[in-house]
């Protein structure tokens, strides 16, 4: 049985508190975008031990113990007691590109397996699980525009659509970890939701729909802004980092022509228009 998991960007971010756990609260707008990962899953008729992972396409590290789709068919095991599985997985979406490809991944797992043996859990209960995963793995169950409050884990739909504009998104070479992220943030409440401003046409989003975390991370890698500015340069109507970084991402209206410009080696492109999921 054969799925394929899809990305998500980020509109807007703004870290509002810091929690007395250490952790923050925030606020975003997960939406999806089809840069898709493939996994598929058999049952494993012969050797021992209940799961054999293959993995191909861009590197992922780490042992095969703590991929989050090993971690996901373990959740499940460990209730319904599964057959052994034997798991093939490439991957297409960038990591630390703030793409959300390991929950994507995580997440279209549970469903993978809850479609292949018959379980029969419904999208509450499997949200309940890929949220054990991590924290925005539970967007990706019912992946449609998602309003995120707390730590990113706390949903509400979004009646919100692109359809019919282009995307141009670019992820460098470049890491960007949670530290560097949080470097210079500076927790605050901002004056207008981006509920408020999703509600906005797109054109008006530049100025007010922000990603604190650029704040943060264009000054320690300023290659991540300069991509940002390019894009502006060559007719987006509204562009930003998606999540922590370190990919940037150009809504552009559906007459535009990309453009092609060389960004350097190592650069992951993706072009698309988009359609409703």
């Amino acid at each position: 049985m054969l799925t394929f998991p899809n990305a998500k960007i980020n509109l807007g971010l703004n870290i509002t508190e810091k929690r007395p756990d250490g952790y923050h609260n925030l606020e975003t707008i997960f939406y999806p975008v089809l840069i898709e990962d493939a996994l598929e899953i058999n049952i494993l008729n012969e050797g021992n031990g209940k799961f054999r992972l293959h993995q191909a396409g861009l590197e992922i590290e780490g042992e095969a113990e703590s991929n989050l789709v090993v971690k996901a068919y373990k959740l499940l095991d460990d209730r319904f007691n599964l057959p052994p599985v034997e798991i093939h997985l490439f991957k297409h979406i960038p990591s630390g590109a703030g793409l959300g490809g390991g929950s994507a991944d995580a997440a279209f797992m549970l469903k993978l397996l809850n479609n292949k043996f018959e379980l029969g859990l419904p999208d509450d209960t499997l949200e309940e699980y890929a949220a054990k995963l991590g924290a925005d793995c539970a967007f990706f169950i019912r992946n449609r525009p998602t309003y995120a409050e707390g730590i990113g884990n706390i949903f509400s739909p979004l009646p919100l659509s692109l359809k019919g504009y282009q995307i141009w998104l670019v992820k460098p070479d470049i890491f960007v970890s949670t530290r560097d992220a949080f470097a210079k943030i500076k927790p605050h409440h901002p004056e207008m939701s981006l509920k408020e401003i999703a509600r906005l046409p797109v054109e008006e989003w530049n100025g007010r729909m922000v990603n604190d975390f650029e704040e943060s991370v264009f000054p320690q890698f300023p290659a991540i802004g300069e991509i940002k500015k390019e894009m502006y340069r060559q007719g987006a109507v509204y562009a930003s980092m998606s999540g922590s970084g370190s990919s940037v991402y150009g809504l552009f209206k559906e007459d535009a022509v990309l453009p092609e410009v060389d960004f350097g080696e190592k650069v992951f492109v993706y072009k698309s228009q988009f359609t409703d999921i």
